[in-house]
């Protein structure tokens, strides 16, 4: 890593970032009322405002988002006349999913092996220490270069669009130059990279009802039309005998140019167990960056503890579907939407409702700030060239911004590399990515304020 007397200063940070990740990985900041109480992200945003206002950001402002969530927002003014750059990270997290599995607890960040493990350590409350970090070692040598907008976001992980329909309704809050949006990753520790595409997300809820009520399958069973078997049935349908996605409509043969991911190593980020083949066709990069896929993320229907015999009346099941660059998202919930009805046996009731949606996106990395990236990620990572990749996932803002603000240049970078194992049980953060990137960004603000 760089010695230079700005990165000797991101060195000497690096316990203020981390002691900072703790108190943040503290908030379980789920933004679903019906897991954990809206009270933790509210504290999570106070949190958040008042870190900005000790480091000097004016305008300090918790946002009020039509889906009932809050976004935080800052404003930290440069030099006159100089350029504009929007920070962007999420504070709302996933839900910690088994909490018996995780080795340390999910909301208490521990260091283990080198690495620091907790929810959001990764995705992305670490992102807005970053941010923070590289930001503080440019005041101490010389100054923050730039006009620095920040905006962390409530909701990004619910996919409810809070943020996106705010930033519409007040076009002005969120205008840049450029913009860092702080919540994708690394190909892999130590190589720096950059995302140029990520896909979008449609998220719906399919509920499939047979009868008026459950039967005593001993009575009922063999003639009573069980809708959890329908539902079964109904999702099977969207996945071919090899696994790819079949959205009836939907294509599915593109192709992916870029950085390729070798099948092993998938295997081995995946954590796949031997013996059990990948699903789908085409190169592994193909498959997740390049084309759509489904994911049932979620059935309701009697456990198997406490379960009695009988035909069930109603089912439903949380269905994500990603779609990649080139497909409209809007167009791909009808298309999802017309399949789930369209496969439903024996005349059952399908009704689907649309929970969240999301563009794709793809980032011009032949401009100007791309240039100072791959500068600033060169020093950082001892001479190491910057990578460009795809990212499976889904940031809906990106598009928004995109919209809203053509001239912008839009750069993707931050903590999720694979071994992070964001959204999995025993999330966790390199610190010396964090310290990598923090450098990284604050080198690129002052390359990009450069450019005039």
């Amino acid at each position: 890593m760089s010695d230079s007397p700005l990165a000797q200063t991101v060195a000497a940070l690096q316990p203020r970032a981390r002691t900072e990740l703790a108190e943040l990985v503290a908030f379980k900041s789920v933004a679903d009322p019906a897991q954990f109480p809206p009270s933790e992200c509210e504290a999570a945003a106070e949190w958040i405002a008042a870190a900005l206002r000790a480091d000097g950001f004016e305008d300090v402002a918790l946002l009020d988002t039509p889906d009932g969530t809050r976004s935080v927002y800052g404003y930290l003014p440069g030099p006159s006349g100089a350029k504009t750059v929007l920070l962007y990270a999420h504070y709302d997290v996933q839900p910690p999913l088994d909490e018996a599995a995780w080795v340390s607890p999910p909301f208490e960040l521990t260091e283990r092996n080198g690495r620091w493990y907790g929810r959001g350590a990764a995705d992305c409350k670490g992102g807005l220490i970053m941010h923070l970090t590289a930001l503080r070692a440019l005041k101490e040598h010389g100054g923050v270069p730039v006009n620095v907008k920040v905006i962390v976001e409530g909701s990004e992980e619910q996919g409810t669009g809070g943020l996106e329909r705010y930033a519409e309704a007040h076009p002005e809050l969120l205008a840049a130059d450029a913009v860092v949006i702080g919540d994708t990753g690394n190909f892999r520790v130590g190589l720096p990279t950059v995302t140029a595409t990520l896909r979008g997300m449609t998220l719906v809820r399919v509920q499939v009802d047979t009868l008026e009520g459950n039967l005593h399958s001993g009575q009922f069973g063999g003639a009573a039309p069980d809708a959890l078997a329908a539902l079964i049935r109904i999702l099977d349908s969207l996945r071919a005998e090899d696994g790819s996605t079949t959205v009836n409509g939907l294509t599915g043969d593109a192709t992916w140019e870029g950085l390729q991911y070798p099948e092993e190593e998938f295997r081995r980020d995946a954590k796949v167990l031997d013996g059990v083949e990948l699903i789908g066709n085409g190169s592994v990069a193909d498959r997740i960056w390049a084309r759509p896929a489904v994911t049932v993320l979620g059935i309701d229907c009697p456990p198997v503890v406490g379960a009695t015999p009988s035909v069930q009346a109603g089912a439903r099941a949380l269905v994500s579907l990603r779609v990649p660059p080139g497909t409209d998202a809007a167009a791909a919930t009808k298309l999802l939407a017309a399949h789930l009805a369209k496969a439903a046996p024996w005349g059952a009731r399908v009704a689907v409702e649309q929970v969240g949606q999301g563009q794709p996106f793809r980032a011009d990395t032949s401009s100007p700030a791309y240039a100072s990236m791959a500068a600033a990620l060169r020093e950082a990572y001892d001479g190491a060239e910057m990578q460009t990749s795809g990212m499976g996932g889904s940031i809906p803002l990106c598009n928004t911004l995109a919209g809203l603000y053509p001239d912008a240049e839009i750069l993707l970078i931050g903590l999720s590399e694979p071994e992070a194992q964001i959204h999995a049980v025993n999330e966790s953060v390199s610190p010396e990515e964090l310290q990598r990137l923090s450098l990284a960004e604050a080198l690129f603000l002052r390359r990009y304020a450069a450019l005039g």
